[in-house]
């Protein structure tokens, strides 16, 4: 019996070594990763009889090599002192402009948008990547980095234009062709820079700028469409949010999953609609959990992410430079607010966005870059820890000093 005390002890101490940062962060993002799982292979079950000849394993195995390789991303990342982020986020921020531009111009046209770069790697085969997930994790780290270093003239007019062109640029960049990711990312820019202590008669003048300069751009590509392709898929979208008489198809089947769902269910794999709901494995997957788990599964699901915003606030609160307490509040704000918006499209309270849901939905660059940004949290949150610690015991060691 003492034994096998001491070996759960070694165990124990073991894995606290590899894995440190806030436990509860880590339990949530593996549960979030074992639901990717069991969604994803439930919501898949269609699209391998179309592609993969029947093969429902394809893409289990296909999310079970992301999730392994996401999670060792957070593991690396989450062991790199948070400070190293602050010079890397300024490399990728300048990697991410001529990606997004490259998107733009030469991506496949996939859904009628160009939101990836496809790579042609050897032995692998083709592989997609999409850009608007790196530069929104950028975007972040910069803007923590310049706040940070900035802070004592961040009220001044001039230093406010230097925090806000970066942002207008990458929104600018991914607006085109992906009209939802740019305004999360402009609305995630806005938050940070209020709580960067960015004076509030500057954000609502950017804002302000900001949606003339948009309906003014939907104005003349309403005369000349080939500017702006996607405008009529906008416009359709909201139309149909706010008419109950033109609602879209995966709308409609969307509302049927989750009114199958009912209060209280346990039906994994047993999802009907999967079968004929557009994207059910992405866009949608959120209902397809609530059609085999119930509407209190689904508020399982919110309530983990709310919890990590709310751990994650409490790092950055902890945390004594202001470096690492921006890049935490930017990264979970972002990720939670992504996932608020694909929840809210599952049920019908926003119209249709693309935005999947982090974490969840397939798709190995979405999940890849939630975990590094998970990584990064908990990587604050180790050197907070350790900092503690190391304050501890020297408080100990005067007080030991003081007494003898």
């Amino acid at each position: 019996m003492c034994d096998n005390k001491i070996i759960k002890t070694q165990k124990q101490k073991m894995l606290s070594k590899y894995i440190q940062g806030d436990k509860v962060i880590w339990v949530l993002a593996i549960m979030l990763s074992v639901v990717s799982l069991l969604a994803i292979y439930s919501s898949t079950g269609s699209l391998a009889w179309l592609q993969r000849n029947g093969n429902t394993e394809y893409y289990l195995v296909k999310q079970l090599i992301t999730v392994f390789l996401g999670l060792f991303f957070m593991l690396l990342v989450h062991r790199s002192k948070y400070q190293y982020f602050s010079f890397s986020g300024l490399i990728l921020f300048y990697i991410s402009i001529p990606l997004l531009i490259a998107t733009l111009l030469w991506g496949p046209v996939i859904n009628g948008a160009r939101r990836y770069l496809l790579f042609h790697l050897p032995l692998i085969g083709e592989i997609t990547f999409q850009t608007s997930d790196l530069a929104k994790l950028a975007l972040i780290m910069y803007l923590a980095r310049f706040l940070a270093k900035k802070q004592n003239v961040i009220e001044n007019g001039r230093s406010f234009l230097y925090a806000i062109i970066p942002v207008l640029m990458m929104c600018g960049l991914i607006f085109p062709m992906n009209l939802s990711t740019a305004l999360l990312m402009f609305a995630g820019s806005l938050g940070l820079l209020y709580i960067g202590r960015v004076r509030i008669k500057h954000l609502l003048l950017l804002s302000g700028s900001a949606m003339a300069g948009v309906l003014l751009l939907l104005g003349v590509a309403a005369s000349q469409p080939e500017l702006l392709p996607r405008v009529d898929t906008w416009n359709k979208r909201i139309v149909s949010h706010f008419d109950d008489n033109a609602e879209e198809y995966q709308v409609l089947q969307s509302k049927t999953a989750i009114a199958k769902g009912g209060l209280v269910r346990l039906a994994p794999g047993q999802s009907t609609q999967r079968n004929y709901l557009p994207h059910a494995y992405s866009d949608y997957v959120y209902a397809i959990i609530i059609e085999e788990y119930g509407l209190v599964g689904g508020a399982f699901i919110l309530m983990m992410f709310i919890i990590i915003l709310f751990r994650s606030i409490k790092i950055a609160r902890l945390c004594p430079m202001r470096f690492g307490s921006y890049l935490v509040i930017g990264i979970s704000f972002m990720m939670v607010f992504q996932a608020l918006v694909n929840m809210s499209v599952a049920v019908d309270l926003l119209p249709v966005t693309g935005q999947t849901l982090p974490f969840i939905s397939m798709g190995g660059t979405s999940y890849w870059f939630s975990c590094i940004g998970v990584g990064m949290i908990l990587s604050v949150s180790r050197s907070t820890e350790q900092a503690k610690a190391a304050e501890g015991i020297k408080t100990k060691n005067i007080a030991y000093a003081a007494a003898t």
